[in-house]
């Protein structure tokens, strides 16, 4: 945007655009007198503002709504707020699919699409994260896609797709890419560079398979702010937009989330609550969760795929079985995918499949009566994880104000029946959007996080699934009999919230020991969720310098082996540190100091100060202080009531004599009791070694090289983008030149011999395209491209001026007579008047002549020319002539603009008369010099008219101006104000 700044060394205003803040500021330095000194101030001030820039630029954070199915993306960044991101189709959300071909990776709706070949479509990587190859979750993706093949990692356990023998792929690496994708469209979206994300995953993640999506999210380069759980996600969007429903008292919602791979039902109290950095601020917190990890849309997505299987083979169109023939049975779960959508509104469907096996066509009616007999057994699944929600969090039904539907597979009629008649109420909830509230509420937690931006504080707790608990075995001895017992200790329990940190103390050990983390009690789980669950093992923790800690400060007294423990905000189990604690007398603590120089760190004293004699004399002062203040009030006190105590003077003798008696007695007492001792704690760091039972974590080497192998792939896309770009730009240039060469405004300016070069060379590269164009390399086709615009430039530079001449021209001609009539008005303005110098005059009215002459001969040399020659008229030189006018005068309006009036001498003898003749004077003005006569009459008259009477008579003031007239005068006319009229008033303006 171009911004106007007035110079200092002239009234010209000059075009200014941002980019010259920084040479402006570097030019201003050099004005003072340290030059040095400023130079480089001026300098860091300039980087500084380039900082500033560049951090301008790229501020907007992401999340990704990351489904089995789809996966929503929104934004926010400088002006604007919450945003879905549409994908290059324009939709609000993307297939969670990415196909991975020789030469080629395809996202989204483009690898959906390629169903010839579904061995290379890899999706539903959710079921893979974190699981071994001996988990049923694995054996049943394989069953859904049995064109896959997977194979188990030998080191680490888990799994990855075998493509072919150079092209393997770990769920983590497929999911990197999904979300790599993911931020190219919020970039694209957002036109600028984005880095932070918050992404969503279900509630039920285990730590093995939060981990493998932080890890996903490191292979494609994102900064994860937080692993938001899909339900908070969608809390925190709901109470976001009702904030000012949400008060002081407890109000529990229910969202139930059935989406493609899994059903969630999440109970979530809102209420405000105090804190002392915010104040009142409204909070969500998780009460409880049930979910259902089977229980989807995908599930029935496949009972209808393999019902129109059966369909077709009853048709008996085929000898084969459809069930055999995988790009047969992908376009069937295609078309399932469709009728379970249609099914939702319409009570019965054609489904059809063109092609479908050996140019085989399947055409057939399905009836929703038919699609909920093969989902009964799902539909009878629908409640069970209400009721788990509700024991979770200890709450009845009745105690829930309103259940809400979140998720694209509640959209299910049947679905929608069976929860309702579950949850007893007259309906439920559907004002939110199902499909985009997580990705909002991951958005909005994104721009908390992020201090680029301010949102209005909303508290969330969040709860953990699964509870953790500490296990270690300790030597005991009962009856002189040793022996091993084992302990269990609970770290969170099931719903805990979180982010939480906590401590666990041990306290019997003196030397080296070991303890594990594992999993606490999942009874509450099914059988078969337990079985995909993975290990229930997490890490084993061992301890090493623990005897030598102990050793070191053998005078100190133990209090325990300290684990700190910390569950993020994205739900992870962190362990902090290990500490050695202990307590020591702190005058024996300095003794040590000073005699072994020892590193032990100080800190949390409990009732120990640092200098003994300091506190003594603070305490003894503090004591005096305390004293004199009750003597001053006692003296007080006496003075009030001097009689009242002459008269009981010998009682209270008395009684003080006593009681100093029975302080002495007490006080002897207390100093014979020994004195409680000072004392330090110590605090020593344990070295730790852990050990990961669940999913070992990919090693350095394996993280780098599958970000290599990710980069390389998106280096191919680049390239195989570039050469693609490329290829079109060339094959477009041929065909439109060989059209252009048949132009009228082509024929004109090329000759025939040119034009049969220019259609040789045109269809040497046509026939090259057709040949080995496709082979080629981005190099030669933008060789073989720069070629051709080589050849062609002087008659595309004919055509194109030819073209801008009559705008110009017109432009220059309009410009030259706007310019003479502002010269020739300019020098009709009076010499006392006159507030442009001669020499700018002059300026002005030469450039004018110049253009006029530069203009008539340009012109008139190029009607001479051939239309086939080289223009000597060019576009170029009429616009640097009309910038030179238009600077001439736009210097000399702007100096017009801001002159000030030269101020006049104004007359002794002045009558209303002359005021009103010189208020009502038009645009020629006549100078009558009067007679001393009338000069003489005016005086009179003025004198008459003091400043407290009134002013003369409209009669006084008529009869004076006839007097006046009568007298013989001589009559001069002043031609310059004719032109100009100029007044006192006049602001210098033209």
């Amino acid at each position: 945007m171009e911004k106007i700044r007035l110079y200092k060394d002239s009234p010209a205003y000059k075009p200014y655009t941002p980019d010259f803040y920084i040479f402006d500021i570097l030019l201003w330095t050099l004005q003072g007198p340290n030059k040095e000194k400023l130079i480089w101030e001026g300098y860091h001030l300039s980087c500084w503002f380039l900082t500033m820039l560049i951090f301008a630029a790229s501020v907007a954070v992401m999340s990704v709504d990351l489904g089995s199915e789809w996966m929503k993306m929104a934004i926010v960044k400088p002006g604007v707020p919450m945003e879905i991101v549409l994908n290059k189709e324009s939709r609000r959300k993307t297939p969670a699919v990415v196909c991975l071909k020789e030469n080629e990776r395809l996202f989204g709706d483009s690898a959906l699409g390629s169903v010839k070949n579904p061995k290379t479509v890899y999706r539903y990587l959710q079921c893979l994260l974190g699981k071994k190859f001996n988990n049923p979750q694995v054996a049943l993706y394989e069953k859904w896609f049995p064109e896959h093949q997977l194979q188990e990692d030998p080191v680490r356990g888990t799994v990855y797709f075998k493509n072919s023998e150079d092209l393997q792929y770990t769920p983590e690496e497929l999911l990197g890419m999904m979300l790599n994708y993911s931020r190219g469209l919020a970039q694209d979206f957002a036109e600028q560079p984005i880095k932070d994300v918050v992404i969503t995953v279900p509630a039920f993640f285990n730590q093995a398979e939060r981990r493998a999506v932080l890890q996903a999210a490191q292979m494609a380069g994102l900064k994860v702010l937080q692993l938001i759980n899909d339900n908070t996600a969608v809390a925190l969007n709901y109470g976001v937009f009702r904030r000012k429903d949400i008060d002081s008292t407890p109000k529990n919602i229910m969202f139930y989330d059935m989406g493609s791979g899994s059903t969630t039902a999440t109970i979530v109290t809102y209420q405000t609550v105090k804190t002392k950095e915010s104040g009142t601020q409204p909070q969500l917190q998780i009460r409880g969760v049930g979910f259902d990890r089977g229980l989807g849309g995908f599930e029935m997505d496949l009972r209808l795929r393999d019902h129109l299987a059966k369909l077709f083979n009853d048709q008996q169109k085929s000898k084969k079985d459809v069930r055999e023939n995988y790009r047969a049975m992908a376009k069937l779960l295609k078309e399932a995918q469709r009728l379970k959508t249609v099914l939702s509104a319409n009570v019965e469907f054609m489904a059809q499949v063109e092609g479908l096996m050996d140019d085989i066509d399947f055409k057939s009616k399905v009836t929703r009566s038919e699609f909920e007999a093969l989902c009964a057994d799902l539909f009878e699944r629908v409640p069970i994880s209400v009721q788990d929600a509700l024991s979770a969090a200890e709450m009845q039904l009745d105690e829930i104000e309103q259940v809400i539907l979140v998720g694209g597979s509640t959209r299910v009629p049947k679905v929608q029946e069976v929860l309702l008649k579950a949850v007893g109420k007259e309906e439920l909830g559907k004002n939110i959007n199902a499909d985009e509230a997580a990705a909002m509420g991951a958005v909005y937690q994104a721009a908390a996080l992020s201090k680029a931006f301010r949102v209005k504080p909303f508290l969330v707790r969040d709860a953990a699934v699964f509870p953790i608990q500490v296990e270690f075995t300790r030597e005991t001895e009962e009856d002189g009999v040793k022996s091993l017992k084992h302990n269990k200790r609970i770290l969170f329990q099931r719903m805990a919230p979180y982010p939480q940190r906590k401590v666990i103390t041990f306290n019997r050990y003196n030397d080296d020991f070991a303890f594990d983390v594992n999993y606490g009690d999942l009874s509450f789980l099914k059988q078969e969720d337990l079985s995909m669950f993975g290990s229930l093992n997490l890490t084993t923790v061992k301890l090493s310098g623990v005897g030598s800690s102990f050793q070191k400060h053998s005078d100190a007294e133990s209090k325990g082996i300290k684990a700190h423990f910390n569950m993020d905000e994205s739900g992870v189990l962190l362990l902090d540190r290990v500490s050695c604690c202990q307590c020591l007398n702190i005058q024996l603590l300095m003794c040590l100091k000073t005699l072994t120089h020892h590193s032990n760190t100080l800190n949390d004293e409990e009732e120990v100060p640092p200098e003994s004699g300091k506190d003594d004399k603070d305490q003894d002062g503090k004591g005096e202080a305390q004293k004199d203040e009750a003597d001053k009030e006692k003296q007080d006190g006496s003075e009030k009531s001097e009689g009242a105590e002459k008269s009981q003077e010998k009682t209270e003798d008395d009684e003080k004599d006593a009681e100093k008696s029975a302080n002495a007695e007490a006080e002897k007492e207390a100093e014979s009791k020994a004195k409680p001792q000072k004392k330090s704690k110590i605090s020593d760091e344990i070295t730790v070694e852990l050990v990961i039972n669940d999913i070992l974590n990919p090693t350095t080497d394996d993280l780098a090289s599958s970000k290599k192998k990710l980069q390389d792939l998106t280096d191919r896309d680049l390239a195989k983008h570039e050469r693609e770009k490329t290829l079109n730009s060339l094959e477009a240039f041929i065909f439109e030149t060989q059209d252009k060469l048949y132009q009228e405004d082509y024929q004109l300016v090329v000759s025939e011999e040119e034009k049969e070069q220019i259609s040789a060379k045109l269809s040497e590269a046509s026939a090259w395209m057709d040949e080995d164009g496709y082979t080629a390399t981005t190099k030669e086709l933008r060789g073989k491209l720069s070629e051709l615009k080589s050849l062609c430039k002087d008659m595309f530079f004919r055509v194109e001026e030819r073209r801008k001449w009559p705008d110009r021209l017109a432009s220059l001609e309009s410009m030259l007579n706007t310019s003479s009539f502002f010269l020739r008005s300019a020098k009709l303005i009076p010499e006392d008047d006159q507030i442009f110098t001669e020499v700018e005059l002059n300026m002005l009215e030469k450039v004018i002549n110049e253009t006029t002459t530069w203009k008539n001969e340009t012109v008139a040399e190029q009607e001479k020319r051939s239309p086939k020659e080289r223009p000597v008229l060019l576009s170029k030189d009429i616009e640097s002539k009309l910038a030179l006018l238009d600077r001439e005068v736009n210097y000399l309006l702007s100096k017009a603009k801001f002159a000030k009036p030269k101020t006049k001498a104004k007359a002794k003898n002045s009558t209303s008369t002359d005021k009103s003749s010189k208020a009502n004077s038009t645009a020629e003005e006549k100078v009558i010099p009067p007679t001393e006569e009338s000069t003489d009459k005016k005086s009179e008259t003025a004198e008459d008219v003091k400043p407290g009477d009134a002013p003369p008579t409209e009669e006084k003031t008529a009869q004076k101006d006839s007097d006046s007239q009568s007298q013989p005068t001589e009559e001069t006319t002043t031609t310059g104000r004719s032109a100009i009229p100029h007044s006192d008033d006049d602001d210098g303006e033209l």
